[in-house]
């Protein structure tokens, strides 16, 4: 019921001001009682529980205090030479963070990193190094080469480099790796300013170290920029055109809430369903119908129960996208979005032949047409990890004040994937992890993206840089190094056909 007016403020009168309050309860009685609101209003989102995340907690503190990864078996490169390349990294800091800086300003999604390359492409030019922009089938994708001194008998790993001819056998090739775009919305919440920076930064110091004295980095580096692999697989399609072949290995880092060594990323494919039925009269004639949502549910549903029998790091997450328009008529048309995650490539292909047995069984059951679409852009893999290189790497950020963890003190639960899976199936790679958040601040937030722009992001540029370009003069010097990463690689499977892995 409506209340009492209260008084105007501009009544011409007291007198009138009384009458209108004394008038205003026979006014409001004869009005029509204005309906209420029959909006929904929303329930209560139920409080998230933490308690499994502060069992891994436990689990991980537990597991640092006696964990540690064993180093590198082998020399590697002089310390002289290292002492060399620490004060180049450091001589680069304040124009590296200046990129990282000005990368997380201008954030740009993938395939349209436009600015962002340029910005590299002008950095590697203001130190004298050509760079080609737009190359391996992608506009924004970067190369750029340095050689030291060629010819060093003995050096290049047998059987290394089996993609394509590199510049000589005798020769090794190992190429380090930039990503520089950003998510939608949140901008550089994966990192990938801090990405770009620590394999530029390697690629300038092993370029200035080879200027001045050839015989320090005896073979050749490739500076890779990879865009895209957020959302998308951009080193696939740069491989499918020929940006690895000729490469002993390739090396890169990635910010996280830890120092890890290793740690999982599992394989990714994308699938589309789509479900063709009839409309029909939901009411007057539903038997008419064949309803293509009552299909999509059955496969929403069938997803989650086969979710028990699949192994604990299996992902599959799905959404319906379209399932009609009114409830009275029998939708015709329903479509699902899912992405399906793996350890392994064989597991991953189990799983992938799994959903779609559930995404066709779904269409049986429902009487409805169905299309299955697998990948429109190209899967990524696992990473397959190269304990010989992580090795170098981690010599390396001790002696930057880092220790990174051996595989497994943080859970493996906690995975995400990267198209770099996708690299190390071909050649010998790494792709540690480099922390500059807290532990609980996760990736692709807003909070991720302000802490990939903090101090500790750019303590974590400068000694990624190091560790790069370390773990890649190391594999240069070291022919026992460079023989047992790729004795490695073979005993683990050797390359793999990724483009026709899944036909």
């Amino acid at each position: 019921m409506a209340t009492p007016s209260a008084p105007h403020p501009e009544s011409p009168h007291p007198e009138a001001q009384r009458t209108e309050e004394r008038l205003e309860p026979e006014r409001t009685e004869a009005r029509r009682p204005e309906p209420e609101s029959t909006e929904a209003q929303p329930t209560e989102v139920s409080t998230v529980s933490t308690a499994f995340l502060r069992q891994l907690d436990d689990e991980r503190e537990s597991a640092m205090r006696t964990a540690s990864h064993p180093g590198s078996a082998f020399d590697g490169a002089d310390a002289a030479l290292h002492d060399r390349l620490e004060e180049l990294v450091e001589a680069d800091r304040p124009e590296m963070l200046d990129l990282m800086l000005d990368l997380a300003e201008h954030p740009e999604v993938a395939f349209e990193e436009h600015r962002s390359a340029r910005a590299i492409v002008d950095v590697l030019a203001a130190h004298g190094i050509e760079a080609q922009l737009g190359v391996h089938g992608l506009d924004t994708a970067i190369r750029a080469e340095i050689s030291g001194m060629s010819g060093v008998s003995g050096t290049r790993p047998a059987g290394a480099g089996a993609a394509g001819a590199g510049v000589g056998d005798d020769v090794p090739t190992l190429a380090i790796l930039s990503e520089y775009d950003a998510l939608p919305v949140v901008g550089h919440g994966c990192g990938h300013n801090v990405i770009a920076v620590m394999g530029l930064g390697a690629f300038l110091a092993l370029a200035a170290l080879a200027k001045a004295d050839p015989s320090a980095v005896p073979g050749r580096v490739v500076f890779l920029g990879t865009p895209a692999e957020e959302g998308h697989t951009g080193k696939e399609h740069m491989a499918r055109n020929g940006a690895f072949d000729g490469l002993d290995a390739a090396v890169m880092a990635h910010p996280y809430g830890y120092d890890l060594a290793d740690q999982v990323w599992l394989g990714r494919r994308t699938l589309t369903v789509e479900y063709h039925g009839h409309t029909a009269h939901a009411s007057a004639q539903p038997f008419m119908g064949r309803n293509a949502l009552d299909a999509a549910s059955l496969m929403y549903q069938g997803i989650g129960l086969m979710r028990q029998q699949t192994p604990p790091s299996d992902r599959i997450h799905a959404v319906i996208r379209e399932g009609g328009d009114r409830a009275s008529v029998v939708p015709d048309y329903a479509k699902l979005d899912l992405y399906v995650r793996s350890q392994r490539p064989e597991t991953l292909k189990d799983l992938s032949s799994r959903v779609e047995d559930v995404a066709r069984g779904a269409a049986l059951m429902a009487g409805v047409g169905v299309s299955v679409n697998w990948d429109q852009h190209p899967p990524s893999l696992p990473v397959r990890t190269n304990e010989a290189l992580t090795g170098s790497w981690v010599q390396a950020q001790r002696r930057r004040g880092r220790d990174p963890l051996p595989f497994g003190v943080v859970s493996p639960i906690l995975a995400a994937s990267t198209d770099f899976g996708n690299v190390s199936y071909r050649i010998p790679g790494i792709h540690p992890v480099i922390r500059i958040a807290p532990p609980e601040v996760a990736l692709h937030t807003r909070e991720f993206a302000t802490w990939a722009v903090s101090e500790d992001a750019r303590a974590a540029a400068s000694d990624g840089a190091y560790g790069l370009a370390a773990t890649v003069l190391d594999a240069l010097h070291d022919p026992q190094l460079a023989t047992a990463m790729a004795a490695e690689f073979e005993e683990a499977g050797g390359a793999i056909d990724v483009p026709s892995f899944f036909d």
